[in-house]
């Protein structure tokens, strides 16, 4: 069987329960069309690029399934009928990648606090008052 990943973005005011109640029911859909959801992926909520039906942020969710074309097209066909799923994108791949997608890994570098090093060490400056060593005009000087 041909192998998908399917990306869907739901409106913003679900709560996280229902978002990823999304998830469960289009996986039945693909299991009683005979496909199998691979891995499936919550993103969280995410701000978009431009408004869609008047929402700025939707809840992200991500499908890898093994199934055939026509449990595929029955899942797509339902997710646009559904009210609360705006977009979708089905893309078909020769294999799944293995681990976390991209979008989860920036999430655990976030939540890890990873980012804590990228600037360097700014611990010998002293607090930021103290600005004599710029040069530069002073206020008396301007007038």
């Amino acid at each position: 069987m041909p192998l998908y990943e399917h990306v869907f973005i739901a409106r913003q005011d679900l709560s996280n329960a229902q978002a990823e109640g999304l998830i469960e029911h289009f996986s039945t859909v693909l299991k009683d069309n005979g496909g199998d959801v691979v891995e499936h992926e919550y993103w969280g909520v995410k701000t978009m690029a431009y408004k869609i039906n008047k929402n700025r942020k939707g809840h992200y969710a991500l499908l890898k399934s093994n199934a055939p074309a026509a449990a595929v097209q029955e899942m797509e066909r339902l997710m646009r009928l559904h009210d609360d799923v705006m977009r979708v994108l089905t893309i078909k791949v020769d294999t799944h990648a293995e681990g976390p997608s991209a979008q989860m890994q920036k999430r655990d570098e976030r939540e890890r606090g990873d980012r804590d090093g990228d600037r360097g060490d700014r611990g010998d400056r002293g607090d930021r008052g103290d600005r004599g060593d710029r040069g530069g005009f002073d206020r008396r000087e301007r007038r």
